[in-house]
């Protein structure tokens, strides 16, 4: 669900873009100040691994395809501040460097696949754990997953029906965007349960929703097999992924508003489109997106700190 420049207008872009920029900023405060025990390298491995398996469509009607969003899995392996970043992360490499999402647009998809994705699931795996009267890490990043994704879709139809770029009759859009994005709700919660059993099976105790007690010489294994996922959705499965328009490129087309949204800033750049106009091999060029957002989510962490650790040392 990644939003193109100039499908909504510019008074709801830029509204978006400053709830995204001031929750964004509050997340990063909070996640500088947190002493956890998800170190650089697994938080590096989470976020290439999201971004890896973005890469990997899957159909879910015929002509019509979904991806992980990432945030649910994200929110239950990292909490909900480091999930947030985590995304947001993603979005800002693909935006700047594969010209995915629309530049004008980042603060929207920020909102809805960020911010509301954590959001969603932390909300939901919180109610789920008090409803059951234990923690139940899957089964409340498997809610989480299949509410977050229709939750997004719904509102974007509210931004899309406040200030969209053409009309279209609020019932119909309504109907088509939670129809296909409950069946990639569905994909969502199966991928984000599947990698967060993997990693706890691996690790006891090191993803945020696991509370076990963490053994820290199991970390390795679970940063080593977030690591190799990723490289196997990065360089093998986005080879064999789905070629069919996604949910909301699906819904445009249908809708005829698709052909409103703008060219990218940075169309022409060497990586744009996943290096496809220039005959990039998707493997190289995931490899290589996966790399560049594990990298960020490395340096991001310690930028942090240092700045916390700046500011509680700077004499009154």
């Amino acid at each position: 669900m990644h939003v193109p420049d100039h499908l909504l207008d510019p008074a709801v872009s830029l509204t978006t873009a400053a709830v995204a920029a001031t929750s964004v900023a509050v997340a990063a405060w909070r996640a500088g100040g947190e002493r956890s025990r998800h170190d650089l390298t697994f938080g590096a491995a989470v976020t290439g691994f999201v971004f890896a398996a973005q890469m990997v469509n899957f159909a879910v009607l015929p002509g019509t395809s979904g991806h992980l969003m990432g945030a649910a899995l994200a929110a239950a392996l990292l909490g909900p501040w480091r999930g947030i970043l985590s995304v947001t992360m993603v979005l800002i490499v693909q935006c700047l460097v594969f010209a995915d999402g629309g530049l004008t647009a980042l603060g929207t998809n920020v909102v809805l696949m960020a911010l509301l994705g954590v959001g969603c699931t932390a909300a939901v795996m919180g109610l789920v754990d008090r409803v059951a009267a234990r923690p139940s890490p899957l089964l409340g990043a498997g809610l989480g997953a299949l509410i977050s994704v229709p939750a997004a879709a719904l509102v974007f139809c509210g931004l899309y029906l406040l200030g969209g770029a053409t009309s279209v009759p609020a019932g119909d859009l309504l109907g088509s965007m939670l129809g296909v994005h409950a069946l990639i709700g569905v994909g969502e919660a199966v991928i984000s349960v599947s990698v967060l059993a993997f990693v706890m099976a691996l690790a006891p105790g090191l993803a945020a929703a696991d509370e076990r007690a963490f053994v820290g010489s199991a970390q390795p294994r679970g940063v080593l097999g977030l690591v190799g996922a990723g490289l196997v959705c990065a360089a093998v499965l986005s080879g064999v992924a789905s070629s069919a328009p996604d949910g909301l490129e699906s819904v445009a087309m249908a809708y005829s508003f698709v052909d409103t949204s703008g060219t990218h800033p940075f169309a022409g750049s060497v990586l744009a489109g996943y290096g496809e106009s220039t005959g990039w091999q998707i493997a190289a060029v995931g490899v290589l997106g996966w790399a560049l957002t594990g990298a960020l989510a490395w340096l991001l962490p310690m930028t942090l700190r240092s700045s916390r650790s700046s500011v509680a040392t700077c004499p009154a």
